[in-house]
């Protein structure tokens, strides 16, 4: 594994222990961002081992897709879950009324934490 991928890795690790904390704090809505970070951060480290680099969400997102999902690399419940994550990310920040709530988020940990596992195996066995 490459020591950028590695980085990308433990930080998508950090995300995880934040949203933890935001959630610990009643801050679901902010949990929901660093989960989703989390989960985009192991997007991005599995791109960069194969020499990819994106400046957009999008880009990742499809790359991803592209990569890992449809070639079966890793099962594409991940690419779903990434973007359904993306989707919540994006009402947490922007919508002022209704954001994800409690058992979204809790959901959303327990995929950011299995794609976390999924990808760090794959990288060490491909790596």
């Amino acid at each position: 594994m490459t020591p950028e991928a590695r980085k990308l890795l433990d930080k998508a690790g950090r995300a995880l222990h934040a949203a933890q904390a935001l959630i610990d704090s009643g801050d679901i809505d902010f949990a929901a961002g660093r989960v989703y970070y989390a989960m985009f951060y192991t997007a991005e480290a599995l791109l960069r081992e194969k020499g990819l680099r994106f400046g957009k969400h999008t880009a990742v997102h499809a790359a991803y897709g592209q990569n890992f999902a449809k070639t079966g690399l890793l099962d594409p419940k991940f690419h779903h879950w990434l973007l359904s994550a993306f989707d919540k990310r994006i009402v947490a920040d922007y919508e002022i009324e209704f954001g994800p709530v409690l058992e979204d988020v809790r959901e959303m940990m327990e995929q950011a934490q299995d794609f976390l596992r999924a990808a760090t195996q794959f990288l060490t066995v491909e790596g």
